[in-house]
C-alpha cells in the first residue's frame, strides 16, 4: 500500500503582477494555511507589488523578482551579467527547498520561475506560452462557472483540498502605512480649508487605469463628486504618480474634492481604502482592493468584466455593486471595435452611478 504524500512544509505562490490580480489571488493565503496549517508560505512578485503583501503576517517572506534589472541588462546587451543574475536568482529559489509551487499567472515567465525552484510539485493555472512544460499539473477552471471575484484562484484552492469558505481575500494593513495615510489626509483637508469631521464618510474615487477603453468620462467624476459632497460625503481621488495631471483636472472642477493621486505609497492607499465607507472606481487595482477589504464598492466595467460579483460572505449583504451593460461588443478587452466611442462606459450616467452608490451605502450601514 502506497503511503500518502507528506504535506508540504514550504509553499511558494508565483504571481508576479498585476496589482488587481495579486489582490484577487490573496485569498490563497488563508486557504493554504487552512489546508496546510504547518506550512510556511512565501510569495514571489515584481518590486512594485511588494507593498500589497509585505504586511501580511501569514507570509514568511515576499521574494522580489528583479524584472527591471534583468530588462536593463538585456537592453544594454550585457548578456553575461544577465546570465549571472538569473543564475543567482535560481540558486536562491532552490536554496529555499520549496515542496509545492503554485504558478498563478500561467505564463512563460512565471512558469520559468516555478521551474527554477526545482520543487517536486509545481501546479499552474491555465498554462499558456508553453509554460505547461515547466510544471507537473495544470488546473483549468471551467469558464463562467464561478462569477465571484478571484474565481480561478479559488478553483486552485479547492483543487488542493482547501476547506470550503477558506478562500477569503486577505490584504493586511500595516500600522505605519495607516498612520502616514491619516497624516496625509489630514494635511490635504487642512490645505483645502476643510475641517476633519469624523462623521463625514470618506469616499474613495479610483478613476484611473491602464487602457482608455476602461476609463469613465473624465468630466463625470467632478459632477459625481459634487453630488456626493451635497449628501455629506467626502470624496478623495486616489491614483499613482502618472495620474497626477488627470487627477488635478478633475479636482479643479469641484471645490471640496480632495486629490491624493501620487501622494500615497501603495500600502498607504490600501490603508486609506480600508478606512473608507465607500469606493467608486473603474476596472483597476484600487477598485479590487475595495472589494477585497469589504468596503462598499461600486465597480464600473465596460470593455472588461473580470468578475460578475464581488466577494460575498454567507448571510451578509453583498458589498460590491457592479455596473456593466452587456453590449454586443462587450467585453472587447484589448480590442475595441467602437472607434473610440467607448459606449459601454459613456452610457454609465452620473445619476446611475450616484444612485448605485447611495443605495449601497444604505444597505451596508
Amino acid at each position: 500500500m502506497t503511503s500518502p504524500a507528506p504535506s508540504p512544509r514550504r509553499i511558494l505562490i508565483v504571481r508576479l503582477s498585476a496589482l488587481g490580480d495579486i489582490v484577487m489571488a490573496s485569498g490563497l493565503i488563508p486557504a493554504l494555511k487552512a489546508r496546510y496549517p504547518e506550512a510556511e508560505l512565501s510569495w514571489v512578485c515584481e518590486a512594485g507589488c511588494v507593498p500589497l503583501l509585505q504586511h501580511n503576517p501569514q507570509l514568511k517572506q515576499v521574494i522580489v523578482w528583479p524584472r527591471a534589472e534583468w530588462t536593463a541588462l538585456l537592453k544594454a546587451r550585457r548578456h553575461l551579467a544577465l546570465w549571472r543574475e538569473v543564475r543567482a536568482f535560481r540558486t536562491r529559489l532552490r536554496a529555499e527547498h520549496f515542496d509545492l509551487v503554485l504558478d498563478c499567472q500561467g505564463l512563460l515567465k512565471s512558469g520559468l520561475i516555478a521551474w527554477f525552484t526545482g520543487a517536486p510539485r509545481r501546479v499552474s493555472i491555465i498554462a499558456r506560452e508553453g509554460s505547461h512544460h515547466l510544471v507537473h499539473e495544470v488546473v483549468t477552471p471551467p469558464p463562467g462557472a464561478d462569477p465571484v471575484m478571484g474565481s480561478e484562484y479559488r478553483f486552485l484552492a479547492h483543487h488542493l483540498g482547501a476547506p470550503a469558505g477558506s478562500f477569503v481575500h486577505d490584504l493586511a494593513v500595516g500600522e505605519a502605512p495607516r498612520s502616514r495615510a491619516h497624516a496625509t489626509l489630514a494635511e490635504a483637508l487642512d490645505q483645502a480649508g476643510l475641517r476633519t469631521d469624523p462623521a463625514r464618510p470618506l469616499v474613495i474615487l479610483a478613476p484611473f487605469t491602464t487602457r482608455p477603453q476602461k476609463h469613465w468620462v473624465e468630466g463625470n467624476w467632478g459632477e459625481l463628486a459634487g453630488q456626493l459632497l451635497e449628501r455629506g460625503l467626502q470624496p478623495v481621488i486616489l491614483g499613482g504618480p502618472a495620474d497626477r495631471d488627470a487627477a488635478g483636472r478633475i479636482a479643479a472642477s469641484r471645490v471640496g474634492l480632495l486629490n491624493l493621486a501620487g501622494r500615497l505609497k501603495l500600502d498607504e492607499s490600501v490603508a486609506l481604502i480600508a478606512e473608507a465607507q465607500l469606493l467608486i472606481g473603474v476596472d483597476t487595482g484600487l477598485t479590487h482592493m475595495g472589494s477585497a477589504l469589504r468596503v462598499p464598492t461600486v465597480a464600473l466595467f465596460g470593455s472588461t468584466r473580470p468578475y460578475r460579483e464581488g466577494p460575498q460572505r454567507a448571510g451578509h449583504t453583498p458589498r460590491t455593486r457592479i455596473l456593466y451593460d452587456a453590449l454586443p461588443c462587450s467585453p472587447c478587452r484589448r480590442r475595441p471595435t467602437c472607434n473610440g466611442a467607448f459606449t459601454c462606459m459613456t452610457q454609465l450616467t452620473v445619476e446611475r452611478v450616484r444612485d448605485a452608490a447611495t443605495t449601497l451605502l444604505e444597505v451596508t450601514t
